[in-house]
């Protein structure tokens, strides 16, 4: 270890951090950047499936199309940035989390139409909570049924929003 002292343009901030990740390189951001661009093309394709209506009268395909745009828009942002390869980080075990919560969101979307609302909102948001926020029991349990019940009131009683649901008040 050097005692010399930092010349007077150096900071503390310019040491590498002994915990950074491992940069991920070009490939890893191109894969990045075309996952999204695929995802939204196929969004975008299934939403011109459904009427896409108007501005002023809207169709139940218009925002998933515009959401699909936005997601294509972001991948292609990425691809170009991606010539850079330092703002990529390499795959750590944190992407387990990250798989977990995507294939727990597939199963709530799947599940939805089927069971209803309650259900799948409540296992979604315990699970998210307790396993990947590592939140106790408790705070999961309240938290869980607290939200559920906070969304069942607003988009269902407030709103009128005709989401498949089991609880009819």
């Amino acid at each position: 270890m050097s005692a010399l002292p930092m010349a007077e343009n150096e900071t503390e901030d310019a040491l590498p951090e002994p915990d950074a990740p491992a940069p991920g390189g070009r490939g890893l951001a191109a894969v990045a950047g075309a996952v999204p661009v695929v995802l939204g093309a196929a969004a975008a394709w299934l939403s011109l499936r459904l009427d896409i209506g108007t501005l002023t009268d809207p169709g139940p395909g218009l925002w998933p199309l515009i959401v699909s745009a936005l997601l294509v828009a972001t991948g292609i942002g990425i691809l170009v940035s991606a010539r850079r390869a330092g703002g990529t980080e390499a795959f750590t075990r944190g992407a387990i989390s990250v798989a977990a919560a995507a294939v727990a969101l597939f199963a709530y979307a799947s599940l939805f139409e089927v069971v209803g609302f309650e259900i799948p909102t409540l296992l979604l948001l315990a699970a998210w909570l307790r396993f990947l926020g590592r939140e106790s029991w408790l705070s999961t349990a309240l938290l869980s049924v607290g939200v559920t019940a906070a969304a069942y009131a607003l988009f269902i009683l407030g709103l009128g929003v005709p989401l498949p649901h089991l609880i009819v008040l």
